[in-house]
């Protein structure tokens, strides 16, 4: 049957219904376009698996995981354009359905398991792999029957600003496939841009003010000095980002490298002979990124920690509704599946998923008593707080998306890890064995929750647009696997080719700020000597700054992170507002910003596709492929001027936009 024609979604999508009134979705439920295909699930895994890789490599990076729901989206209306036959809108929802797995899986993975390197202590693929697949798992399980509760019962009351985002880009894709060739050539830019820097060092992917002789001087007497990432992944970033929080993060940033690190060397040059730990030598011998990376760091992990107990504590309402929603629906029976010939309501039926979670819940025990802890009670220990937390954590997590859009994932996972290390501390599980459990557990809840919120901003996707949700289910599953399969490849590759730790194989690591965080708690908790003195103050400049009504989270990052990827994201956020307030036309002025939006998406995917390529290539060819030219003087120069041409290059190829298209 034909697929119904409409420009738009009914008029009455994003507002509460009347009484009597009912939703008939963009694809009513009496016609039924093709959605499980072979061209769907190719293209969805294919997806999972690509995406995957490139936001496990940013979010290692630069501490934030690239939302590849979108991107996706827009190339699975641009791939329609390869086939004779045009995809249905419903094959569209399947491919992003199943490729977005690969960002709530990464989200997962990438808080958790670092930390594992950090306090040096081994993870395996398997660990990393399990872990990964039944928490995501859990996160499908536990949602299912409260599918119909947030899409169809809070119809209009609950905003859903990502699905709604997804749901605007597959509607306006039915028009033609003009965005997704834009983030093409943008992914193909941006990727060869980055490509050129991490695997052939053509010039320098950091440039900083020692470049210039007064530069220099100042890094050098006052341990002054700013650093720029001259990437386009991460530039791409800050443009989508914003101005506004950009300017948080990067304040953050400033304060760290402008403020404490001179005030730490102020007074610390004169204690020539006493060491001060954290640090390992007199502060008298450090540069400016040995007082960052000994000292400074470690504030900003307290107040990342602190902002988490923050986000908890004002979503209580949120938490408490949500758990004794949870239950209600759960044993009150009103949410078993009937087999109902109403194709759009149509989900896995009840009895066989207490099968799934039953059997799942098996699995994950063996799991834990196979590859994680020694003895069964410690096993059943670790299942249960990974179900109950897991269970209401997702729900939580759900709510806070559809509301707000924001999954509180750092959070949520902050306070299991402290509930979980304390309870196994009691039960006298401590050392090195309880810090990896209770990373292993955090790593199951994390992936959990973070798929809680990705899966149901997929599933009100598909309640718009007349999906079946019983499709959207099973093959969720199939997305989760290939997301954790390439995870855990990823993960290795990554603390291979560079690392989570300074030292002398991996001089610059990958900054994983959210590993950090969790391994400084875990040092505390399980006995091991920490600076609490900086992790107090960050907690106390995290209350500053919520007094203060600026995000606290943004603010602790831009603390924690290096200097190097915050700059970029101011001058991408600045680029941003540059494009979208050069018209008086304020249309025009939308249509410019959604555009560079799209290039932006493109440089990240690209640049960030590319880093993996480019850690597989050093891997393999070790330094035979550099040229040396970044390691020259020469090199900063050459990336200044470029870096300057990326950005005009990128507001002038989104100021092109036309008002009509976008394009």
């Amino acid at each position: 049957m034909e697929e119904r024609k409409q420009a738009t979604l009914p008029e009455n999508a994003y507002t509460p219904l009347k009484e009597g009134e009912e939703y008939l979705p963009y694809i009513p439920p009496t016609q039924s376009p093709p959605e499980i295909t072979t061209r769907s699930i190719f293209w969805g895994v294919l997806m999972a698996a690509i995406f995957t890789a490139a936001a496990a490599y940013l979010g290692l990076k630069i501490g934030q995981v690239f939302e590849a729901a979108i991107p996706i989206a827009i190339l699975a209306v641009g791939l329609a354009g390869m086939y004779a036959r045009r995809s249905t809108i419903l094959e569209n929802v399947i491919i992003q359905s199943i490729g977005g797995a690969s960002g709530v899986i990464v989200a997962g993975a990438i808080f958790t398991i670092p930390a594992l390197y950090i306090l040096e202590l081994n993870a395996n693929f398997f660990q990393i792999f399990l872990a990964s697949l039944f928490g995501g798992f859990l996160g499908i399980l536990f949602l299912v029957p409260l599918r119909k509760y947030f899409c169809a019962d809070q119809h209009g009351l609950l905003p859903f600003p990502e699905a709604t985002a997804i749901t605007e880009v597959l509607v306006t894709g039915e028009a033609g496939g003009e965005q997704a060739k834009v983030l093409i050539w943008a992914s193909l830019l941006g990727g060869l841009y980055d490509f050129c820097i991490a695997s052939f060092h053509l010039w320098s992917e950091i440039v900083s003010t020692r470049v210039l002789p007064w530069g220099a001087a100042l890094a050098d007497r006052a341990k002054l000095i700013i650093r720029v990432n001259a990437g386009a992944a991460v530039m791409g970033l800050g443009y989508i980002i914003g101005l506004r929080y950009a300017a948080i993060i990067c304040a953050g940033s400033f304060v760290s490298w402008l403020v404490i690190i001179p005030a730490i060397w102020y007074f610390g040059q004169h204690l020539t002979g006493i060491t001060i730990i954290p640090g390992d030598v007199p502060i008298a011998g450090m540069s400016p990124e040995d007082i960052f990376y000994n000292y400074v760091r470690h504030i900003g992990i307290g107040g990342i920690a602190c902002a988490g107990v923050i986000g908890i504590i004002k979503n209580i309402k949120i938490i408490v509704g949500a758990f004794s929603l949870g239950f209600k629906e759960i044993f009150s029976g009103k949410i078993t599946s009937a087999e109902t010939e109403v194709r759009t309501q149509k989900d896995i039926p009840m009895s066989a998923l207490i099968l799934i979670i039953g059997l799942s819940l098996i699995c994950i025990l063996l799991f834990f008593r196979g590859f994680v802890v020694d003895g069964w009670g410690f096993a059943l220990v670790a299942l249960l707080l990974a179900m109950i937390i897991g269970f209401l954590f997702t729900t939580v997590a759900a709510r806070a998306t559809a509301i707000v859009g924001v999954n509180p994932v750092s959070g949520m996972t902050l306070m299991t890890l402290i509930l979980s290390s304390v309870i196994l501390v009691k039960l006298g599980l401590s050392g090195p064995g309880g810090m990896v459990s209770a990373l292993i557990i955090g790593t199951v809840v994390c992936t959990a929750l973070s798929m809680s919120g990705g899966f149901i901003t997929d599933l009100k996707t598909g309640y718009w647009l007349g999906s079946t949700p019983q499709n959207q289910e099973r093959f969720k599953f199939l997305g989760t696997l290939v997301a954790a399969l390439c995870v855990g490849g990823v993960v290795l590759l990554l603390n291979k080719t560079n690392g989570f730790v300074p030292g002398p194989e991996h001089p610059n690591p990958l900054a994983a700020p959210q590993a950090n965080a969790m391994a400084a708690i875990l040092r505390v908790l399980f006995g091991a000597q920490a600076p609490w003195g900086l992790y107090v103050a960050g907690i106390f400049m995290a209350l500053v700054m919520e007094i203060l009504k600026i995000s606290p989270l943004a603010f602790a990052l831009g603390m924690y992170l290096p200097i190097e990827l915050n700059t970029p994201l101011l001058i991408g956020g600045i680029v941003a507002h540059v494009v979208s307030t050069r018209s008086k036309d304020e249309a025009l002025n939308k249509a410019r910003r959604e555009k560079g939006t799209l290039i932006a998406s493109g440089f990240i995917a690209g640049g960030a596709l590319m880093g993996v390529i480019s850690a597989v290539l050093t891997l393999v060819f070790a330094e035979r492929l550099h040229t040396g030219i970044a390691e020259r003087g020469i090199g900063e120069w050459i990336s200044i001027i470029f870096f300057i041409g990326l950005c005009l290059f990128m507001y002038y190829w989104a100021k092109g936009a036309k008002k009509d298209t976008g394009i």
